[in-house]
């Protein structure tokens, strides 16, 4: 699943933390051999539930428990535990930028001690365990669209994306509390160049989207409710995550995609304050992290990089092929200033809801 913006405890009214908790979806007994994650629901806990979900109970025979949520959701929920005391989930993941923020490093435990045993590893990036959480894929967010709605000639840039003369048919953002990326789309569409893209004018990116607001007629706010609108046929192209597109192009629908137009994301593994599975919890991570065959398993169904390059050598050629290449990575792919996004979170979010309502 690809980065969001974190919702610390602060922002979170004392009065509304009841009704956070008690939305939270029912959850058995605390045991001692299970753990409990919440992640993005749909073909992603899918394919996380076979690779690696599955193949970690079998051998060690702790039961993981998932838990669907949002992940603004996630964010919220996570700040009230910790703040209430009341902790009931051990891990969830957050995105690659957030999980670098003080409201993340809030509500989750540093990991710095753990990590120390993969930093020999030669096959793991060097930031693939750090303290804010396990690197679990990088992906990316980018312009999706469907094959047979777009003619012989396909849309690459997010200048296609918005030539509604061209390419004619309804359009789908994301809606959540992670705005940086539509408004990042916008300017890039407006001719600003990568180069040049942070920090960002939101001034202008809320001018450009002006222009295409009539045609969306979809603002996701989950993956799943992306790839239901896709199989509806609510939109003809979208900004939806790559991991989400892939899993929809296996079940044979007409999807495709363009790096020309991409952010580079990741999730991270995060550990919860006060996780009742604390050692599981651990176990967990670890198990991914020394288990290539999951990660490869994993990413060859959603088209993900994993963190180990053991990982990605174990993959199909076809799905090597799917993932970002070095080319598309020079030449085109954005990678996000995490620094700027986190520093203007809170701005980009009150703007952006202001401009949405």
């Amino acid at each position: 699943m690809p980065s969001r913006l974190p919702l610390s405890a602060s922002f979170v009214r004392p009065a509304v933390f009841a009704g956070l908790l008690s939305s939270i979806p029912f959850l058995p007994a605390f045991a001692a051999d299970q753990v409990i994650i919440a992640s993005t629901g749909g073909a992603y806990d899918r394919a996380l539930k076979e690779a690696w979900f599955d193949p970690f109970t079998k051998e060690t025979g702790i039961e993981v428990v998932i838990v669907a949520a949002t992940n603004a959701e996630m964010r919220a929920k996570a700040a009230a535990m910790v703040k209430t005391g009341n902790v009931s989930w051990d891990l969830y993941l957050d995105g690659e930028i957030q999980a670098a923020s003080k409201a993340h490093r809030a509500v989750t435990e540093d990991l710095t001690v753990f990590c120390r045993q993969f930093a020999d590893r030669e096959d793991l990036n060097e930031n693939t365990c750090s303290a804010g959480g396990a690197l679990l894929q990088s992906t990316a967010t980018l312009l999706a669209y469907r094959t047979d709605k777009t003619g012989k000639a396909a849309p690459e840039t997010w200048a296609d994306m918005w030539d509604t003369m061209k390419y004619p048919g309804e359009r789908a953002f994301p809606n959540f509390d992670d705005p940086w990326r539509v408004m990042a789309a916008a300017l890039l569409a407006d001719g600003v160049s990568r180069d040049d893209l942070f920090p960002l004018d939101v001034d202008r990116a809320l001018a450009k989207l002006d222009e295409i607001r009539p045609s969306v007629s979809l603002w996701w706010r989950s993956g799943d409710q992306s790839v239901q609108g896709f199989r509806n046929g609510d939109y003809s192209l979208g900004q939806i995550w790559l991991t989400r597109a892939k899993a929809m192009q296996n079940e044979g629908l007409p999807i495709s995609w363009s790096y020309k137009a991409s952010f580079l994301v990741g999730d991270r593994i995060a550990l919860v304050k006060g996780a009742p599975h604390h050692d599981n919890a651990l176990k967990l991570i670890a198990f991914w992290l020394n288990s290539p065959a999951a990660q490869a398993k994993a990413c060859e169904a959603l088209s993900c990089t994993p963190p180990s390059r053991e990982a990605i050598a174990m993959m199909s050629e076809e799905a090597r092929r799917t993932m970002p290449q070095a080319d598309d990575v020079r030449n085109y792919v954005i990678v996000p200033d995490a620094e700027w996004i986190n520093t203007n979170a809170a701005m980009m979010l009150q703007r952006w809801n202001a401009w949405i309502r």
